[in-house]
């Protein structure tokens, strides 16, 4: 069946001025996003850009807007879409746009960086490894499953209007090491998101858990991790006696 797409085009280095453009193709109702991409940039226009790398929801890479919707374009078939009609594609909102379908994720990886997303112990390390309960690992199984597409933090309206914000995705990471039972730098990150910055931005939109595509509960492990810097508080405090 044919299908017309709608893409967003934008090229800074020729002055261009961003611009809609349509394109016709027959397409099978199996076919992905990327598939019906794919055959537009290698047999209709070869300038578009887009960036895609697995293909199969792991690496995050081919996330836009398609219909008005984050999605990753290699998970979202045609025939998960509307029937008729014509099927839009934007870059994500919220990032500055490099060139037609490709953002500028720097900002984004950088406040990923700033939560400190690496294990720490500095306990002599064991022969085999260390160990978890089931509950232990499950404590953090929703969280070690974000691919860092940036879909949440793309959806997010407080990142919209406030880029100092850490956004959805860096308090996701850091709620995968806090709540780790074999990390001890819990505290030290609490401290980096006690801060204007950190959770206590969250206005509990779930605008997150609506877009992620691997379904995590993103706006639950926020309000985790508010609670947690409050008990953090209470401890030290407890401890100095005040």
């Amino acid at each position: 069946m044919e299908r017309c797409f709608k893409i967003f085009r934008f090229d800074p280095e020729n002055g261009s001025v961003p611009l809609y453009r349509e394109y016709r193709i027959d397409v099978q109702p199996d076919w992905r996003i990327l598939d019906c991409i794919h055959e537009i940039k290698w047999k209709l226009d070869g300038t578009l850009s887009f960036r895609r790398s697995c293909a199969h929801g792991v690496c995050g890479s081919d996330a836009m807007m398609i219909n008005g919707k984050n999605r990753l374009a290699c998970r979202t078939l045609v025939r998960d879409l509307k029937k008729r009609g014509v099927i839009r594609i934007d870059p994500l909102k919220g990032f500055p746009v490099i060139k037609d379908l490709i953002v500028d994720s720097d900002a984004f990886f950088e406040r990923n960086e700033a939560v400190k997303p690496w294990f720490v112990n500095n306990d002599r390390p064991p022969e085999k490894e260390r160990l978890q309960s089931p509950e232990e690992r499950d404590r953090i199984d929703e969280p070690t499953k974000c691919i860092l597409c940036g879909s949440c933090t793309s959806a997010c309206p407080t990142y919209w209007y406030d880029k100092a914000y850490l956004g959805p995705a860096a308090l996701l990471k850091a709620h995968r090491f806090i709540f780790d039972s074999r990390d001890q730098a819990g505290e030290e990150r609490l401290e980096i998101l006690n801060d204007l910055t950190g959770p206590y931005k969250c206005h509990t939109i779930f605008n997150c858990v609506e877009t992620c595509p691997k379904e995590i509960n993103v706006t639950g492990a926020i309000a985790e991790l508010k609670m947690e810097i409050l008990r953090s508080r209470l401890r030290k405090k407890s401890k100095s006696g005040r």
